[in-house]
């Protein structure tokens, strides 16, 4: 049971970490935001790649969300 909340929790901070960083990808690429601002929040060589890696920590967060409801959905057929 542990490691289900565990993984909700983890999801929960991915999800998190990677919408910000699409977010200020997606900011600095647009222009809306400052080239100054990729160095401070999302360290990166281009707003580019900091947009790649905001979207793959967003489809771990979905996976792994995914998991861990699955896990409690088992758990809750099993009492």
């Amino acid at each position: 049971m542990i490691f289900s909340k565990l993984a909700r929790i983890v999801a929960w901070l991915a999800l998190v970490l990677g919408a910000f960083q699409v977010v200020i990808g997606l900011g600095v690429g647009t222009g809306f935001l400052g080239p100054s601002a990729l160095p401070l929040f999302a360290p990166g060589p281009s707003s580019g790649k900091v947009i790649d890696r905001g979207t793959y920590i967003l489809i771990f967060a979905i996976a792994l969300g995914t998991l861990a409801e699955i896990s409690f959905n088992v758990r809750r057929g099993q009492e």
